[in-house]
């Protein structure tokens, strides 16, 4: 798999999914614009990628909430061209209608989905061009309820059918749009609850037994999936969970006689 002479902007590329994907892909070859608000971290990973003798990276500081014109016109300005768009920059809050405010629901709402199709949208001429593809990093929230974080469902959820959406949309252009949904990867978003270094070990280590295959994700295995459907794929309008067996395990339990 190559990404030779591709140009790709990913969102959110300063820590966590967002930064693995950037890296990966710059592996593969491709030209990467490093999306983030945090201009030391953006750097670091800018760093990286240079170290590894990847294609030298562009590194954009800003906010997809408010920044989504600059930061596709840099990238063309800058590279000539558009191939791939990663949708990944997201906030994570706890919340439920008991306990739910309405800033806050605003800013996930604005960060997870307007945000997102903003910058599809501005986007779309210079994928055309390439016959180029759009990989939106979801969450297996929006597959499933989870009580403890409403805002984060709907934003996922939201995503989700714009996903399908955009794949409809966008097919007489030659444009892909495909979405990721990942389940509990280990990355430092979980911050954004309180999960810190104190208490992260034990943070994933309850949470792999939700899981099929007896561990929580790493963000190679999202990084590996970005790759694929970033690549000649003859896949649109997929939401592919990165789950473990989340989504198939049901409830488990031990009855006497069986095993």
């Amino acid at each position: 798999m190559s990404f030779t002479g591709k140009v790709v902007i990913v969102t959110g590329a300063s820590s966590g999914i967002g930064a693995d994907a950037a890296r990966h892909l710059a592996k593969l070859g491709a030209k990467v614009s490093i999306v983030g608000r945090n201009e030391k971290r953006v750097n670091e990973v800018a760093d990286q990628i240079k170290k590894f003798g990847a294609p030298t990276p562009l590194p954009i500081v800003a906010d997809v909430t408010r920044d989504a014109q600059r930061i596709i016109n840099e990238t063309v300005k800058h590279f000539g061209r558009l191939d791939v768009l990663v949708n990944n920059a997201g906030i994570f809050r706890a919340d439920n209608v008991v306990q739910f405010d309405v800033e806050q629901f605003d800013s996930i709402l604005d960060t997870n989905l307007r945000s997102v199709i903003i910058l599809t949208n501005l986007a779309v001429p210079h994928l055309e061009k390439t016959k180029g593809n759009i990989i939106n990093i979801s969450s297996v929230a929006g597959l499933r309820p989870f009580d403890l974080y409403t805002s984060y469902c709907i934003s996922k959820a939201g995503l989700d059918q714009f996903t399908k959406c955009s794949a409809i949309a966008l097919a007489p252009k030659g444009i892909r749009v495909n979405s990721i949904n990942p389940a509990t990867i280990r990355t430092p978003i979980f911050e954004q609850i309180g999960i810190n270094k104190s208490n992260e070990e034990q943070f994933f280590e309850e949470r792999r037994h939700d899981y099929l295959v007896g561990r929580v994700g790493e963000v190679s295995d999202t990084s590996s999936a970005v790759a694929y459907l970033a690549s000649e794929t003859f896949l649109t309008g997929l939401l592919l969970p990165i789950d473990g067996g989340l989504m198939c395990s049901g409830i488990r339990t031990s009855l006497p006689g069986l095993t």
